[in-house]
């Protein structure tokens, strides 16, 4: 590559993602999911559009398995494990039954209606067998859905999770059908290899990851997000090169880390936070060069009823059935049923057919990349509608804007939290002093009426009151009932 070619890629990257944010800010006014307008825009400049050529089905599977890895960690570093504990055996059960309940039914339908060996329906299944994490983490934070119940944490926990399963479940089969021999039990040790040796990966590895974070010092705090990327990398890789699944490590590692404590973590969330954005809009906007559209249209009408198939039926019953010992209310589990996006991962999936030379590997891609627009389109704009439907819409907590933040060293035991006066507690109406805190609680703001106070002994709370307390965490219980809270 010359060093004018080099500048002409890189001054296409550049339009193509800038041109992805704008167009993806003017679709959010509209209600359209800016990944679905992502890979519009890679459609758009690929051969049928501008005349960018582009069709190397591998360093496409690379990026998408690299961007899954930085998308997955990022979504484990923001789960709150307080609120995904009580969905855990929920979660599991959609993560591994839900996914092959899904397989199932599509490739019976396929072998039925379409007349596709069985095989290639299993495969069909399993490359649209699960939910998408990029897809459901942006999709919920873009329509800022207040779900009641248990409905994200549920989502986001089965959408990090259930990744492995398909992964598992598309090379498994592309073995049997390279080894026609062979048979499906023998791929089953595999499959339990690689969960176990994956969360094994993930808890060690994480916990190594968090040591090495607060007891590494670095020069420079940028240095920080370097070493993040450089652990993140290796669990992943670790992991997979060790016989495991490098995307289970990946998010157990990122959980253990978002739910500690670690030098610069405000920082490097919001590193992370970023570069997961990156990596979605880059992943995106290169599976839609894949794609020309010419070469969709000859499949649409196959390709739309397996999505109607997948979102109707295959979906629904597949999340019914994991949760059928679930108490969780029929309301709560249609929502979860509709929320069943499809998004990267079954695109990256399909390429995995293209590089092994499998029979009609390139039909198999064009219906899997009719199937995710599909999902994005129907389900993805239709979310908020079907929350409310369903009476599962509730008001998000408006954050709040405070001038003093709190980074957590990783070595002490002290953390700052916002606690609201509540009407006729302790707290209402008296002086700070009146209350006898802990001796090691500390209230450093006081918020009323829009304005900030600084905090003397002398200063009578109201309720209502919104106060920053830097205190020993042993000690926030006491702290949070003086004030009512």
């Amino acid at each position: 590559m010359g060093e004018a070619h080099a500048e002409i890629y890189l001054l296409a990257a550049g339009v193509l993602l800038l041109v992805s944010l704008v167009v993806s800010r003017l679709g959010g006014r509209l209600g359209i999911p800016g990944l679905l307008l992502f890979l519009g825009v890679g459609m758009l400049a690929g051969t049928d559009g501008l005349g960018i050529q582009f069709s190397d089905y591998r360093f496409a599977q690379v990026l998408g398995t690299v961007a899954l890895c930085f998308i997955l960690f990022q979504g484990g570093l923001t789960t709150h494990w307080g609120e995904t504990r009580p969905v855990i055996r929920r979660g599991l059960s959609l993560a591994t039954l839900g996914v092959l309940i899904t397989a199932g039914i599509m490739a019976a339908f396929a072998h039925y209606a379409l007349g596709w060996p069985w095989l290639a329906g299993w495969l069909l299944g399993a490359v649209v067998s699960s939910t998408d994490a990029s897809a459901v983490f942006s999709v919920l934070k873009e329509r800022a859905l207040g779900l009641k119940g248990d409905v994200a944490p549920l989502l986001e926990f089965e959408s990090g999770g259930n990744d492995p399963m398909a992964v598992f479940l598309t090379v498994g089969i592309l073995e049997l059908i390279a080894h026609p021999g062979m048979g499906v039990l023998e791929i089953v040790p595999l499959f339990l290899r690689q969960m176990l040796i994956g969360a094994l990966a993930g808890v060690l590895l994480g916990r190594a990851a968090l040591w090495l974070l607060n007891r590494l010092q670095l020069q420079f705090e940028g240095l920080y997000s370097v070493l993040s990327l450089a652990l993140a990398l290796t669990i992943f890789s670790g992991a997979a090169v060790a016989g495991g699944s490098g995307f289970l490590a990946i998010y157990i590692a990122g959980v253990i880390l978002g739910n500690a404590d670690f030098i610069h973590k405000r920082s490097l969330l919001a590193f992370h936070d970023g570069l997961a954005w990156l990596m979605q809009v880059a992943m995106f906007l290169t599976l839609g060069l894949l794609v020309n559209p010419r070469e969709l249209l000859p499949t649409a009408g196959l390709a739309l009823a397996c999505a109607l198939v997948l979102v109707f039926a295959a979906r629904p019953v597949a999340v019914f059935l994991s949760l059928a010992a679930s108490p969780m209310p029929l309301n709560q589990k249609t929502m979860v049923a509709w929320v069943g996006l499809r998004g990267a991962v079954p695109i990256v999936l399909a390429t995995f057919p293209l590089l092994a030379g499998a029979a009609q590997a390139q039909t198999l891609f064009n219906v899997v990349f009719f199937i995710v627009l599909t999902s994005v389109l129907l389900q993805g704009t239709t979310l908020t509608l079907v929350a409310r439907l369903l009476g599962l819409r509730e008001a998000l907590p408006v954050p709040s804007v405070n001038p003093i933040t709190y980074t957590p060293t990783g070595h002490s035991k002290n953390a700052m939290v916002e606690v609201e006066v509540q009407r006729g507690s302790e707290a209402d109406g008296r002086r700070i002093l009146d209350l006898h805190l802990p001796p090691d609680a500390l209230v450093i703001l006081v918020h009323r009426g829009g304005e900030f106070l600084i905090p003397k002994g002398a200063t009578r709370l109201e309720a209502g009151d919104s106060l920053q307390v830097l205190a020993r965490e042993d000690e926030l219980r006491e702290v949070r009932r003086r004030l009512g809270a």
